[in-house]
């Protein structure tokens, strides 16, 4: 009875990746209970907190690193660095910039950022976009990852994310270009503290 907790565009494709080859090597297994939540930044805190899941993943950056460990102490959760990496936009192949080597903000500023909906608790902290709190002139939110794609290709939408791409999972009309920034990601994924996985 395995939980994991995953949230983002980004971290969904990371998150859905993995589980997909987890239950493939139990294909043959007698008997097994897996369970994949694809859910807001809070949610999957709570998950773990509360036992539904057993991991979670999420991502850390300079902005919420110190805010998310303190909510992660608060709620008695460790948190594991898988890997770091550079922010990318990932956009509709046929979208007017795709073709670019890097993008910059300016370049973006007249196409749509699409972005996860965080329901009641809309911290900054808790965005599901690496740069929460710029101004956007045109930001669409949504609440699924279907949802995402197609208003990726139908608005010449983009989203900020880690560059990971699953294209036996979302298809192979997206593309990851990498911004032109200093930033990065951290993701990894939290636990309770002192516990043993599965």
């Amino acid at each position: 009875r395995d939980s994991i907790s995953g949230c983002n565009v980004v971290l969904n494709t990371i998150t859905a990746e993995v589980f997909k080859e987890a239950c493939d090597r139990l294909e043959n297994a007698p008997d097994f209970e897996l369970a994949v939540h694809e859910t807001k930044t809070s949610e999957v805190i709570e998950n773990v907190h509360n036992y539904r899941s057993e991991l979670g993943i999420l991502y850390l950056n300079d902005f919420n690193r110190k805010a998310m460990q303190k909510i992660f102490a608060e709620n008695e959760l460790e948190f594991t660095e898988l890997f770091q990496c550079d922010v990318y936009v990932y956009l509709g192949n046929n979208h007017p910039l795709a073709s670019k080597d890097k993008i910059t903000f300016e370049e973006l500023s007249d196409y749509p950022c699409l972005s996860f909906e965080q329901g009641d608790k809309n911290s900054f902290y808790f965005a599901e976009e690496v740069f929460s709190t710029l101004q956007y002139k045109q930001m669409i939110k949504a609440d699924d990852r279907a949802t995402m794609l197609n208003l990726m290709v139908g608005m010449n939408g983009y989203t900020l994310c880690s560059g990971i791409i699953c294209e036996e999972l979302n298809g192979d009309g997206y593309s990851a270009i990498p911004l032109d920034t200093d930033e990065k990601m951290t993701i990894g994924y939290i636990k309770r503290r002192g516990m043993h996985i599965s």
